[in-house]
């Protein structure tokens, strides 16, 4: 089965989804009304210093102001290289409030926070990054062979000190086995783009985007590195000409690989990914062998419970949860990608008493993470059982992008129970009645609350009555959730 990149594109969104081996892997999604920010570079305004936390909020035109940390803030010389081997500075020295300056999204916003920027600016192509304020040569980890490494590090280094430009680039990983031209024209290419922003910067007023990153769907044949991928196939025809035209001009090796699909079915059902995505935003995951995951993501971390479910071995109990284990391993790999999870994780392993068994569940987890872009870092299991890990974030997860909190439980995930409300609407009743006059009490609330109150509570209600001396009747309203009411005194 071969790797396929799938692309649905209808006038609200774009859907981009990474199928390999006949199973999805990665989905990325764009309103066209909210388009992506990371890559995105702003003429800022600071509208707050914050010295305590040695970082400020900057405007810049969002609903929310972003975070700049004083680490993202280096120090330029007077060529406008950053300055090397200075110790961090104070905030308070580098920027204040009104204080006006180019600055790149490096993070998404969040839930309540504002988008991660950077004055480390950069510009990415096919096969280089430019750094503008940097004279560091960089190559992606990604590329292994230490031959090519050096190839791609020499020729760099040659073709900087032919154009005497200043600025700094990392390959990325599609710059394996690019050639010489390719890289001086990539090289060109940007360095007219920075001149470009540089330009526009001067032009714009503060709070407003001075560069911002491609499309989704042209942003993805950029930024793939897979070299098994075999198909692209995209549903709208006007999407798949830019796409042809971007790749005879940055990627022509993907050229023929770009395909029209004019089917009458729609391509993500084709290939099963609007199961998949609807999958991924449950948070149990079955697994082959009857055991099942539990992944629950918060605002400070994601948790991820394995359990054996249904899956009793045919040997003994450590075999059992280890061949448990391993497959859990394997399959929350793909979870973390097809969900996008990002920051700490904490995977609770069913408890393994060989050591053995845990390094080996370790090694098939890093093993399964090889293929992931974002970067991993993983610790061992504890003796408790747990792994725990961080996964780069840098735009918001599955869930967040298509999910929104609960009406009824505002995100908690429970409501308070009936007879919990019985008890509140008793306590209420008793301070009405202490503070008001009245001849009765009016009690307004969902009809299930209602429903409880008038058989299973009628005893407490009528020794309510009893006590303060009025009746109290009750009405049930639709429109309510189970936790709101209303008592009124008539």
């Amino acid at each position: 089965m071969s790797d396929e990149l799938l692309i649905n594109v209808t006038p609200s969104e774009t859907r981009v989804a990474l199928v390999e081996n006949g199973l999805l892997q990665e989905v990325q999604i764009e309103r066209h009304a909210l388009r992506q920010l990371v890559g995105n570079i702003y003429r800022g305004k600071v509208a707050r210093v914050l010295p305590g936390m040695q970082a400020a909020f900057v405007d810049i035109g969002l609903e929310r102001a972003g975070f700049l940390h004083e680490s993202d803030i280096p120090l330029l010389d007077e060529a406008g290289i950053e300055q090397q081997n200075r110790e961090s500075g104070n905030i308070v020295s580098k920027v204040h409030d009104g204080k006006a300056l180019l600055v790149q999204v490096v993070k998404s916003p969040l839930g309540s926070k504002g988008a991660r920027l950077s004055t480390h600016l950069s510009l990415s192509a096919r096969n280089l990054v430019f750094m503008p304020h940097s004279l560091h040569l960089g190559i992606s980890q990604r590329i292994e062979e230490e031959a090519e490494r050096e190839r791609l590090r020499e020729t760099m280094a040659r073709l900087v000190e032919e154009s005497g430009d200043a600025g700094g680039f990392i390959a990325r990983t599609a710059a394996e086995g690019a050639t010489e031209k390719e890289l001086r024209d990539e090289m060109a290419f940007l360095r007219q783009r920075w001149q470009q922003v540089r330009q526009r910067a001067k032009e714009v007023k503060p709070g407003q985007l001075v560069y911002e990153d491609l499309p989704l769907a042209l942003r993805v044949l950029r930024d793939i590195s897979n070299p098994e991928l075999e198909r692209i196939r995209v549903d709208q025809e006007e999407t798949f000409h830019r796409l042809q035209e971007f790749c005879q001009t940055y990627c022509p090796q993907l050229t023929s690989s770009c395909v029209l699909y004019d089917g009458q079915r729609p391509l993500f059902d084709l290939y099963s990914v609007e199961d998949e995505i609807s999958k991924a935003l449950q948070p149990v995951v079955p697994l082959k062998s009857g055991g099942y995951l539990v992944i629950e993501q918060t605002e400070a971390m994601t948790t991820v419970d394995v359990n054996t479910g249904t899956f009793v071995g045919s040997r003994n109990l450590e075999e059992t949860i280890f061949k448990t284990n391993l497959e859990a391993a394997t399959a929350l790999a793909r979870q973390l990608r097809v969900r996008n999870l990002g920051g700490i994780i904490i995977v609770d392993f069913i408890d393994m008493e060989n050591p053995e068994h845990r390094r080996q569940v370790v090694r098939a987890f890093e093993k399964a993470l090889e293929k992931d872009r974002a970067k991993t870092v993983l610790s061992q299991v504890s003796t408790f059982g747990l792994l725990e890990m961080t996964r780069k974030r840098t735009r918001e997860s599955l869930g967040q992008s298509l999910c929104e909190p609960c009406p009824e439980c505002s995100g908690a995930g429970v409501v308070k129970s009936a007879e919990t409300i019985c008890f509140e609407i008793y306590r209420e009743i008793m301070r009405e009645s202490r503070q008001f006059e009245c001849e009765k009490l009016l009690v307004l609330a969902s009809q299930h609350v209602v429903e409880r109150m008038l058989e299973a509570e009628a005893d407490r209600v009528a020794e309510l009555e009893d006590h303060i001396g009025h009746p109290i009747e009750f009405q049930s309203e639709s429109h309510y959730r189970q936790e709101h009411y209303d008592i009124i005194p008539v």
